[in-house]
């Protein structure tokens, strides 16, 4: 071994820099994991059900609200309230019987996984009480995982539900179905993109007229959706799903698994005093 003052021989130096080389990969390595953990631990954050007084939330409006994106500077400023909302500034869009003496009110944001979650457990059920007209069902949408994710999917996807509405009350809770259950993987913006949701009203039968296509393409109804993203904000619904009935919160999940049909039906009626 050379002396600390000695040049290293020649064979020396090629092992120092190999060992060099070794120790560069293993600290590269090391950050690369500890930059996977921090989004592992975000993803999380999103995914798990943090359960706040009996209802499982997606997230947190804590992180902020969404009363400005980035997508605004290429979105129009006129506002256009799409027709069969109800509410100011239209951000209310109710389905079922206008008649019926209890309403279900429904938190969502289109880009929650839990929402989903609720969906594929009780979208069926909730669809069923409101066409036997047990309740009316009043859905106020939210865009706040694009400001704690990044992107714009809730607002374009809250956007192209302005332009289904538009087409009729049917035709909206038919596409609402169809984005839960295509939701993409909330690390990715999906929803962003306007052809992705057009391909996805294909699968709703009637619901692609030339109007619809052309709203949903010129964002017609962007400024609409912050309308509605800016009501739940101020609604004092701290996550999503949300899910009330006469103004009495429901428990969606016990643990970390969805109630079922028969559980979720009960509740609704024993909240409204049917049973």
């Amino acid at each position: 071994m050379a002396h600390p003052n000695q040049k290293p021989s020649r064979k020396q130096a090629q092992k120092i820099s190999a060992r060099e080389r070794i120790q560069e990969a293993q600290r590269l390595e090391k950050q690369a994991n500890a930059r996977r953990r921090r989004i592992v631990v975000s993803v999380s954050l999103v995914v798990g059900l943090a359960l706040v007084g009996g209802t499982a939330l997606a997230i947190s409006t804590a992180g902020g609200d969404s009363k400005s994106s980035a997508a605004d500077a290429v979105e129009p400023t006129a506002m256009v309230v799409p027709a069969n909302t109800s509410g100011a500034d239209g951000t209310v869009i109710t389905y079922g019987k206008a008649d019926a003496a209890h309403t279900l009110q429904v938190f969502e944001d289109f880009r929650c996984p839990v929402c989903k979650n609720f969906e594929a457990a009780n979208g069926d059920a909730v669809r069923k009480l409101a066409e036997d007209g047990t309740v009316k069902v009043e859905y106020h949408l939210a865009a706040f995982l694009d400001k704690n994710l990044g992107g714009k999917g809730s607002r374009t996807a809250l956007a192209a539900i302005g332009a289904a509405v538009n087409e009729g009350v049917d035709k909206f809770k038919a596409y609402h179905d169809v984005l839960y259950a295509n939701q993409p993987d909330e690390r990715e913006d999906g929803f962003g993109d306007v052809n992705h949701l057009l391909e996805l009203a294909d699968k709703v039968p009637g619901l692609k007229s030339d109007a619809f296509v052309k709203a949903v393409t010129d964002r017609t109804y962007a400024p609409w959706a912050k309308k509605v993203a800016d009501a739940f904000n101020d609604s004092g619904v701290t996550g999503t799903p949300t899910v009330k009935v006469d103004g009495k919160p429901l428990t969606l999940f016990s643990g970390n698994k969805a109630l079922t049909a028969e559980q979720f039906t009960a509740q609704v009626k024993q909240a409204a005093g049917l049973q």
